[in-house]
């Protein structure tokens, strides 16, 4: 016997970005929180680059425009933090 299962992609509705958490508010109802401190570039930007921001991909995920960060809503529930920056000395 088999057995079809459908996979519904999660869907982005709106964010709220404090602080010290991010909110996804998914399509499906769901609602997932991650710390600020999984992104660098979002814990170091001003209030106001945190809150300008462009849901993208049909709802897949969050562009910052002005400090160049994207988050996925599948990174989100699957739980990986972004990752930190790399240095060179070249």
């Amino acid at each position: 016997m088999s057995t079809a299962i459908e996979i519904v992609e999660a869907r982005l509705n709106r964010i709220e970005v404090t602080d010290i958490e991010i909110t996804a508010f998914l399509s499906d109802g769901r609602r997932i929180s991650v710390p600020l401190a999984w992104s660098w570039r979002l814990s170091d930007a001003t209030p106001k680059q945190r809150q300008n921001y462009e849901i993208i991909g049909n709802g897949q995920g969050i562009h910052w425009p002005d400090i160049d960060e994207d988050i996925s809503v599948e990174g989100m529930l699957l739980g990986i933090p972004a990752r930190h920056r790399q240095f060179s000395f070249a």
